[in-house]
């Protein structure tokens, strides 16, 4: 990101670890967001919530599955 310091961590997998670990957590707090929208009636939000949160959660699965993969081939 602009105007932080570089990381002093060079491992390749840093920038997948960081991606995979803010997909879960917005998959997460999207569960709140849709739970909001539906106790509000709001249906046509909830649903716009709920294919979000379900592509963070697609993006967070195949991100543990890259990781595991890379694991695997380092260790």
């Amino acid at each position: 990101m602009a105007g932080e310091p570089d990381s002093p961590v060079k491992d390749k997998n840093y920038n997948l670890i960081t991606v995979l670990q803010l997909s879960l957590h917005h998959a997460w707090m999207l569960d709140q967001y849709v739970k909001d929208a539906e106790a509000q009636g709001d249906e046509e939000l909830a649903k716009w919530l709920h294919r979000i949160q379900e592509n963070n959660v697609k993006a967070g699965e195949q991100g543990k599955q890259m990781l595991l993969q890379r694991l695997q081939e380092s260790g």
